[in-house]
């Protein structure tokens, strides 16, 4: 009896585990290889994508009542890390799983590389590998959306760097994502000084500071292409949310402070909020004065920006 017993269970699990060890492809032939639960609503995943040329891990919080098996979909909000960090960062340094512990929206937290730069990479000319916006805007898309019962309304989110990826990927695919929100990102890029700041953090990664976009007083059109100002025209339509600091100490800082990336950022944020405003384009701008580069304002900026991410998706 428990001989049959164990061989009914075997047959049954034959039935039901191909359907998820064999997830669907995306139309490169990315796909997930990998499939581990962090607790009852996270799940890491590691995707083979063609596009970065290796193994990728993608973090994903699942919505009350989500099965990989159900008959409904659900909206998508991705949120984008910045440079220097990895795909844990979200949920390491912020309470968004307990702020999305109600909302019926799956969250995708996708790796960006140390210093991606949620682009693909010009190379000096010559293209290839990585290819951060194709995987982030091509591949992942289908494979959650094929694979996690992800449907194709989303919202986008970032700090720093995922900040100037979120307003970007937005701006490079108008109608992709109805909402996008920059908590400390660079939006204007071309700004004096600015691409030099760029290059540092890449080669401070140990990475070719000219491998996105190439050197900017050399490829002016280049940057252009990839910059949120010049782009900015293409977010008509899409409900924004930016917020940044100045770099001296604020509110949330414990001691008197002075941090160079924000003070860069809170120099450059008004030249885009001009842009934007000069197009008759709405925003919601926080500009909260005193603040640092850090992730205490970028916490209180994703619940501030919170009900408009999720008004924009129900």
């Amino acid at each position: 009896m428990v001989r049959v017993l164990l061989l009914t269970l075997s047959a049954l699990a034959l039935l039901v585990v191909p359907a998820q060890a064999t997830p669907r492809a995306a139309d490169d032939g990315a796909r997930v290889t990998g499939e581990r639960r962090i607790d009852s609503r996270t799940v890491d995943l590691t995707v083979s994508s063609p596009a970065i040329g290796g193994n990728v891990p993608v973090r994903i919080l699942t919505p009350p009542g989500w099965s990989p098996t159900a008959t409904r979909t659900w909206p998508v909000l991705y949120l984008l890390q910045g440079v220097g960090d990895d795909y844990t960062s979200w949920t390491r340094e912020t309470d968004v799983e307990e702020l999305s512990a109600m909302s019926d929206v799956l969250i995708v937290m996708p790796d960006g590389g140390r210093a991606g730069w949620y682009t693909d990479w010009w190379n000096g000319g010559q293209g290839g590998s990585p290819k951060w916006e194709t995987f982030h805007t091509a591949e992942l898309p289908q494979l959650i959306e094929r694979n996690y019962r992800a449907n194709t309304t989303r919202a986008i989110a970032g700090l720093s760097a995922g900040g100037t990826g979120a307003f970007g990927y937005a701006a490079k695919h108008p109608g992709m994502f109805r909402a996008a929100a920059s908590y400390s990102g660079l939006l204007s890029t071309q700004f004096v000084g600015v691409p030099q700041f760029i290059y540092t953090t890449v080669l401070r990664e140990g990475l070719d500071p000219y491998g996105p976009w190439g050197r900017e007083a050399l490829f002016p059109l280049i940057w252009a292409r990839h910059n949120p100002k010049a782009l900015a025209a293409n977010l008509r339509g899409t409900s924004l949310y930016m917020s940044y600091g100045n770099g001296f100490q604020g509110v949330l800082d414990p001691s008197w402070s002075v941090d160079a990336f924000e003070v860069i950022v809170g120099a450059t944020s008004p030249d885009f909020v001009t842009r934007l405003r000069s197009l008759g384009i709405p925003i919601t701008v926080n500009a909260y004065g005193g603040g640092t580069h850090t992730w205490k304002y970028w916490q209180r900026e994703l619940r501030a920006s919170w009900p408009m991410l999720m008004t924009a998706i129900r």
